[in-house]
């Protein structure tokens, strides 16, 4: 699990700003209080908190949570500040979140509205 990102069936990405000063039973006790969702189901959380160049991830190896902490030293993440809510990655999105890039890019075309021709 270490080594593989994408092992696990789930990556949830945990919106906002996450205190990363929770240990193991607070962070938990966010995905089961504010989200309601399974901790023992083969998901990682990934929690990120004020600063944006290190992250917080959660998982269940079955024995135990193993609680990982990534700093990265020449770059920064994009993560989505503005929504509290936790978002299922894809391994594409895992990817480009680790890669520095936005998960969820934003939309500059909106949908058109069909109108009259005159």
């Amino acid at each position: 699990m270490l080594v593989n990102w994408h092992e696990p069936d789930h990556v949830y990405l945990v919106c906002g700003k996450t205190d990363l000063r929770k240990g193991i039973d607070g962070l938990a006790m966010v995905i089961a209080e504010h989200y309601g969702l399974e901790l023992y189901d083969n998901s990682l959380f990934l929690f990120c908190g004020t600063r944006s160049d290190r992250f917080k991830g959660l998982f269940w190896d079955g024995e135990g949570f193993i609680l990982l902490y990534k700093r990265f030293e020449n770059g920064r993440l994009t993560w989505p500040r503005h929504s509290r809510e936790a978002k299922e990655l894809t391994t594409q999105q895992l990817d480009y979140l680790l890669a520095g890039l936005n998960p969820f890019p934003a939309r500059n075309i909106k949908k058109a509205i069909p109108g009259n021709f005159y």
